[in-house]
């Protein structure tokens, strides 16, 4: 497999990088702290999106968290990147009582404050899942002074995995007959007998507790009654979560926001030319400049 490369926009000698643990909900997991050579006044948390990803979203040869953290640090912005709770183990996933907010808000919140110590405010920018999950946490925590949103789904996670099925079908990535294991699993999501469900004949094998916590929450609405920036990336190539799916909803609930389409980007906000497939995740890469320096001079001007 070739081997991560800094990104050409990161400057390795303009930061420094320490490891470090946090402690939330009776368990710790393990981060990086990235702190400019300047003294900086702004800091992002950075969350990965679903799965059991570590701290650099490592996906084959690629960890988007990485070239951001790396980028933003040249820029003089400092960030906190960590593991998720099951990046050491994905066999939580499964667990009865699993969730979303488990899994992300103790120690995104954690991470947070861990931050305000060495900067003036803090942001969260989350990726996929870990954007649809940050107006979340910055309810529940008055530090947060904005939000990046990147590819944040807000169609139910259930009926878009069925709708990624079928474009997977369409490329002959996955057997045709997947979609229907998807529709039906897709309709006990929606099934008021949810609750007593077993893993086995819901999406992706996560638990009853998992699709409930979903099906509760409500991304865009929750970031609407928020008193803090807000910036939305959408890659014009993603797939999985969509300029024609999900965008409309961030657009139409909040009509203060900032919203930007990054038209050659795939869903890690690797640009490329052509339909999107599962293929792209092979392919080393970078983030996109362009998403990189919208982040950065956004945050300077929310911070104005």
């Amino acid at each position: 497999m070739t081997a991560w490369t800094p990104p050409p926009y990161a400057d390795p000698t303009a930061f420094i990088e320490q490891d470090i643990v946090l402690d939330a909900a009776g368990q710790t997991v393990p981060g990086t702290l990235t702190l400019p050579s300047e003294p900086p006044r702004i800091g992002v948390v950075l969350l990965a999106g679903g799965g059991p990803f570590d701290r650099d979203e490592t996906a084959g040869p690629n960890k988007p968290l990485k070239d951001l953290a790396w980028g933003l640090a040249t820029r003089g912005i400092a960030v906190l990147r960590f593991d998720k709770i099951t990046a050491n183990r994905p066999e939580a996933m499964a667990a009865p009582g699993y969730t979303m907010t488990a899994e992300y808000v103790p120690h995104t919140i954690a991470a947070v404050r861990a931050l305000a110590e060495h900067v003036d405010r803090v942001f969260i920018v989350g990726h996929s899942m870990g954007g649809k999950v940050a107006p979340k946490i910055a309810a529940d925590e008055p530090l947060v002074a904005g939000l990046v949103i990147m590819a944040g789904d807000t169609q139910p996670m259930h009926h878009s995995a069925v709708r990624v099925m079928r474009y997977l079908a369409e490329t002959g990535a996955v057997p045709a007959e997947t979609i229907a294991v998807f529709e039906k699993q897709a309709a006990m999501v929606d099934s008021p007998d949810l609750a007593s469900a077993s893993p086995i004949d819901l999406p992706f094998g996560m638990p009853a507790s998992f699709w409930l916590d979903l099906r509760e929450y409500d991304a865009v609405a929750t970031a609407a009654k928020l008193d803090v920036p807000i910036l939305v990336l959408q890659g014009g190539r993603d797939y999985q979560i969509t300029v024609a799916d999900d965008l409309p909803a961030w657009r139409d609930g909040l009509p203060d926001a900032t919203i930007k389409i990054l038209e050659a980007d795939n869903h890690v906000f690797i640009p490329g030319t052509g339909p999107s497939t599962m293929a792209d995740y092979a392919i080393p890469g970078h983030v996109d400049p362009e998403a990189l320096d919208t982040i950065a001079t956004w945050l300077l001007t929310a911070t104005r």
